[in-house]
């Protein structure tokens, strides 16, 4: 049963989940302070991704308290190239400072190799970043303005069945930005009128294996903005899922999702090949035309993340009430992450 949050603080004095659900809002109030869980699970994570056409960008910052991480990617639509570069700080355990709200507050991390700047001010996102050597004497910049779209988001509070862990998380899509980013010889500006972006800000404390699927669209189309969130796969969602469609200005809750990926001979996952979106209600039926699989896996000892982001594009349908939005070959993404952190 897909079930409403209410407003009020997150999590109770034991410092488990008041309640799990969905919302449009970030309705709960979180606070670090307020967990009782190991503080060596506690995850914050900020990432944005944009993008046109021919090129886009994804950065992130986060702190995972034994380590932290800035990370620039860079995916050129127009060659089905991309590249990733990623530091890691250890032992940061809240340093970063992140907000406890994504509706204000700054989030900034930086190194001899890189200065990375999340602001959040006046109601706009102004993400101002660099990083040496991304590829071998190939820097990156970016400056780039973002600004909400639509009022609602994706907001789901999950629990796990282990006490004291959580995932608090919202998903903005429909992000429309502009600006420029430099990488080697490349200097491209996104334009206001074509370049869209999604925020994923995470907030919990996790167990130490699990997996999940991510999906994520935000696109064009005959004069509409049209998105999605998609997911599952870790924690309680018994109370709801995280899957909502949107449409302009509108949000719309979908209930469940199946991502399926096709197997090769040997039975593993063929990420390159094309995929189906499916529900069993069939509000959702999309197939999913991949072009670039971003893959990293980063192994350090009882710490390993295995991500395979792959980005292409959508087609088929999703129904809302009496209402089917046909989406006609729209660039995202959808990827599944194995984690042992």
């Amino acid at each position: 049963m897909q079930k409403m949050l209410e407003k009020g603080p997150l999590l109770d004095e034991k410092g488990n989940l008041t309640e799990g659900g969905y919302a449009f809002k970030l309705v709960k109030d979180y606070s670090r302070n307020s967990i009782k869980g190991l503080k060596t699970r506690i995850k914050e994570w900020d990432y944005y991704y944009i993008h046109d056409d021919e090129y886009g960008i994804a950065l992130t910052i986060d702190d995972n308290s034994y380590m932290g991480m800035a990370s620039i990617s860079v995916l050129d639509f127009k060659n089905n190239k991309d590249v990733t570069k990623s530091y890691i700080t250890w032992l940061t355990f809240g340093k970063v400072a992140f907000p406890s709200s994504s509706e204000t507050g700054n989030v900034s991390i930086k190194s001899k190799n890189y200065d990375m700047l999340f602001e959040n001010k006046n109601g706009k996102r102004h993400l101002l970043c660099s990083m040496k050597n991304v590829v071998k004497g190939k820097n990156f910049t970016c400056d780039i303005i973002l600004e909400n779209s639509l009022d609602d988001s994706m907001v789901i509070a999950t629990p796990f069945k282990k006490k004291r862990h959580f995932y608090y998380n919202q998903k903005i899509n429909l992000l429309i930005g502009s600006g420029i980013f430099s990488f080697g010889g490349i200097k491209h500006e996104f334009k206001l009128e074509n370049t869209l972006g999604v925020l994923d800000w995470g907030r919990g404390v996790w167990t130490y294996s699990n997996t999940w699927y991510w999906s994520s669209l935000n696109a064009k189309q005959d004069g509409h903005n049209i998105g999605f969130n998609l997911g599952y796969g870790f924690g309680d969602t018994s109370a709801a899922s995280e899957n909502m469609f949107f449409f302009d200005d509108k949000a719309y809750k979908l209930e469940d999702v199946t991502f399926n990926i096709p197997k090769d001979n040997k039975g593993k996952d063929d990420f390159m090949k094309e995929w189906t979106f499916t529900s069993k209600s069939g509000d959702i039926n999309l197939i999913f035309r991949p072009t670039i699989d971003r893959y990293s896996n980063t192994n350090a000892l009882i710490i390993q993340s295995n991500q395979h982001q792959v980005f292409g594009y959508f087609s088929g349908t999703i129904k809302v009430g009496d209402e089917t939005y046909k989406l006609n070959s729209l660039l995202g993404f959808a990827e599944k992450v194995k984690n042992r952190w």
